[in-house]
């Protein structure tokens, strides 16, 4: 039996010989070999959504958002699938380096970039450098200068558009700390400040509205005011600014019941109406490539009973390997994945093993009534912002990275230790 790709589960996901098997593996295989939690990346289910990507956007530029998930192994391949990388911290950059990419496909974001980092990516050579204030706009010239190159760069603008999202992951507008405000004047202004940069080359806007974005009335909205600021910018200073890039933020299933967002041939036509033809247009996908792709796997320690209030299934990771649920209340599903049941179902709450009231993974989640330790559950849409955002907190160490493809597995980001830990101190 298959599972239902709309409901946040892999291509490759399906039920056999009563388990769960992703990649042609099954999960008791898997936690056997690399132990729990784990993180199980589907690679052909990677590959496929860049591919879909790509060719929803022949002749633009489809920029992977690397704060999503990033290893050396997906940065190869983002390169063989023909993507552009977004990195947005020093580090990120590190591992672009490291996998390989060719710096002319790399785009550096990021509202407060050290010196250190913009003289790296000056140097190394980055295809555009996308400007977030004032002060990195003369940075970044003096640097560009000093180095006696002419570094491409694209402004990043906030079109006053509000997405419908959690607050903290809304990034359009007014009152945001990126990119410079297009109704009070500064993007204008930004717009002087670089083309007076004889070491900067505009090549273009960028914008970005937020993040987990199902309804495509913020983008094409956004899309509309990007496109008329362009123009007076052309006309203003009798330039050719040749790109929009309208950044990502397009969500995904986590849940059964979740708004199925629009494919990406549908968001592309959409912003192709609602901006001019001769524009080459570029987006940023990060969550809709990574997080379908994969499933955090856990196995469970204890099953505690209040009757009358919960019932408590606690689980060998938690809020270090998934902080989403308690930062801004992420919601997910999972299942128990190693055996088939036919007990009847019961609400629990699944819980990590943290010192925090707050350490929930799931809520209210309806698992058979004889879920016992040792079982398995697997929460799928887990391959965007969860080992990104995983944290040693309780000096927990981190999970693994397990590709999976056709019934091999290998590992792209190894298990952390107590060595790891250990190591920082002095």
């Amino acid at each position: 039996m298959s599972l239902v790709i709309e409901n946040g589960w892999p291509r490759t996901a399906a039920w056999t010989g009563g388990e769960l098997h992703i990649g042609g593996i099954g999960v008791r295989e898997l936690a056997a070999e690399f132990g729990t939690p784990a993180y199980v990346l589907d690679e052909a289910e990677f590959r496929a959504r860049c591919a879909e990507w790509r060719d929803a956007l022949p002749g633009g530029e489809v920029h992977y958002g690397g704060k999503a998930f990033l290893c050396p192994e997906v940065v190869r391949w983002l390169d063989a699938a023909g993507l552009c990388l977004d990195v947005c911290t020093g580090g990120e950059l590190a591992v672009a380096v490291a996998g390989g990419m060719d710096p002319a496909r790399v785009v550096f974001h990021g509202n407060n970039k050290s010196l250190a980092e913009l003289r790296r990516a000056v140097t190394w050579g980055v295809g555009c450098v996308v400007v977030d204030s004032f002060a990195e706009i003369e940075r970044l010239a003096l640097l560009a200068g000093e180095a006696g190159v002419r570094q491409r760069v694209m402004i990043r603008v906030t079109p006053g558009v509000e997405a419908h999202t959690h607050e903290f992951i809304a990034t359009g507008g007014d009152d945001s700390k990126f990119g410079f405000s297009l109704n009070a004047g500064l993007a204008a202004e930004a717009v002087r400040r670089v083309l007076a940069a004889a070491s900067l080359e505009l090549t273009g806007l960028h914008s970005h509205i937020g993040s987990q974005i199902t309804d495509l009335g913020g983008f094409t909205l956004a899309a509309q005011r990007m496109a008329a600021f362009l123009r007076a910018c052309e006309r203003e200073h009798g330039v050719t600014i040749p790109k929009l890039d309208l950044g990502g933020g397009l969500g995904i299933v986590y849940r059964p019941g979740d708004p199925v967002p629009p494919r990406p041939a549908e968001v592309v036509a959409a912003l192709r109406e609602a901006v001019p033809s001769h524009l080459r247009l570029a987006v940023e996908p990060g969550r809709s490539i990574a997080g379908p792709t994969a499933v955090a796997l856990y196995e469970v320690g204890t099953v505690k009973e209040i009757p009358g209030v919960n019932t408590y299934v606690s689980v060998d990771g938690g809020m270090s390997d998934n902080p989403r649920p308690a930062m801004y209340g992420a919601a997910y599903t999972a299942l128990l994945a190693s055996r088939s049941s036919d007990a009847p179902l019961r609400e629990v709450t699944v819980v990590g093993k943290h010192c925090e009231s707050g350490d929930v993974l799931v809520r209210d989640l309806p698992l058979p009534a004889d879920v016992r330790p040792g079982d398995l559950l697997a929460i799928p849409a887990s391959g965007a912002y969860q080992r990104s955002m995983a944290s040693n907190y309780n000096h927990v160490t981190r999970p693994p990275v397990v590709a999976v493809r056709d019934g091999s597995a290998r590992v792209v980001v190894r298990r952390e230790t107590e060595e790891d830990l250990l190591r920082l101190y002095t």
